[in-house]
């Protein structure tokens, strides 16, 4: 290897990953890649100003996708990680092909879900626009492995944890509405199949009880970028603590609250050009 191949082999292993959501959401899953690839660079978009996409059209999500998909891009990004189930479901094919770098989605883990659950009986939170999609009810189908799945849509959930509610009263009113019909039905497995909603995991439990089973995404995603990363030869080969940055279409000082109280530390929050 010659030097000049060298040295872009390890620009390539240094530049960063970028991760975006509709929101806030999405710093579950960023938290969770900053904490097991501890090395990385990551770059966090939260598309605030036009949260939530999951009661945007088709048409207006995949715009949005393909915005901050050209922004990072322009900062050299490595990798992008669409850290929204609802963009997923809804522009991640389209954006693979626009693309040459690896694309990381976010999609419900009803596989999982469906074969620890003893009772065979899976609820599943969503957003709106997931509950609807083709592709995600094609997911559901695919994958129940013989459980009946309950899948029940969120509207309002997304804007609370947005706006900070996640312990106020109407926040907790809203879930026990969401919850209720699904505990009717017996369910012993829930999924939280959204990344915003794992900001109000504790909230839920209290609700559901300890004895049902509450699957996440974030681990998952994680070590599917971690793969990606090693079988394309551009992981990190820094012994370095990585370095994050953080970007907000919707700037202001309570955002800049929300994303130190989410990130449970103090960060240098910027906004994004639009």
């Amino acid at each position: 290897m010659n030097s000049a191949t060298q040295f872009s082999q390890y620009s390539k292993n240094d530049a960063k990953i970028g991760i975006f959501d509709s929101g806030i959401g999405g710093l579950s899953i960023a938290k969770c890649i900053a904490e097991q690839l501890p090395n990385e660079n990551l770059i966090y978009v939260a598309d605030s100003l036009h949260t939530p996409y999951g009661e945007k059209s088709v048409d207006f999500i995949i715009e949005r996708v393909n915005t901050i998909a050209e922004q990072l891009l322009r900062r050299d990004v490595k990798a992008l990680v669409i850290a929204c189930n609802t963009a997923t479901v809804n522009a991640i094919t389209q954006l693979r092909s626009r693309v040459d770098i690896p694309v990381i989605g976010v999609e419900p883990a009803i596989k999982p879900a469906a074969l620890s659950s003893k009772n065979k009986k899976v609820g599943i939170l969503v957003t709106l626009a997931t509950s609807k999609n083709p592709h995600f009810r094609a997911l559901v189908n695919n994958h129940h492995n013989g459980a009946e799945v309950f899948i029940q849509p969120c509207p309002g959930l997304v804007e609370m944890i947005e706006q900070g509610q996640q312990n106020a009263h109407h926040c907790r009113v809203l879930l026990n509405s969401y919850l209720e019909p699904l505990l009717i039905k017996g369910i012993d497995t829930l999924v939280l199949g959204c990344t915003h909603y794992p900001f109000v995991k504790q909230q839920i439990s209290a609700i559901v009880g300890d004895a049902i089973k509450i699957i996440e995404t974030a681990e998952p995603v994680t070590l599917q970028l971690s793969k990606t990363l090693i079988k394309a030869n551009i992981a990190s080969v820094s012994t370095r603590l990585g370095q994050q940055q953080f970007f907000s279409t919707a700037m202001g000082k309570n955002q800049q609250k929300l994303f130190n109280q989410l990130w449970q530390t103090e960060i240098n929050l910027q906004a994004l050009p639009q």
